[in-house]
């Protein structure tokens, strides 16, 4: 099984989700780091929720594998794409 997920077309569905959560980790870090003003508008609550996200895509991102299963589902890519995406929302609106 091990030796099945090693292979070239297997690993390519395990690379692309990892590459795509630090591409928009980064793009969205980068966005409010630039753009100050686009946060400003945003509630406390709502913008720790982005922060989680953009976290969380960092870690998936990197490859880091939590050990326990709380933290693999907070910090997993099933968590992080739709607070990035509700980020990216919050922040393009204001």
């Amino acid at each position: 099984m091990n030796r099945v997920l090693k292979q070239n077309p297997a690993r390519a569905f395990i690379i692309l989700p990892r590459s795509l959560s630090l591409l928009l980790a980064t793009g969205l870090a980068g966005y409010i780091f630039i753009n100050p003003k686009a946060v400003s508008q945003i509630s406390h609550g709502m913008l720790t929720l982005a922060m989680l996200g953009i976290c969380a895509g960092f870690v998936h991102g990197v490859g880091f594998i939590p050990d326990t299963k709380m933290w693999r589902i907070v910090l997993g890519p099933w968590m992080a794409w739709p607070l990035m995406a509700i980020g990216l929302w919050l922040t393009l609106r204001g």
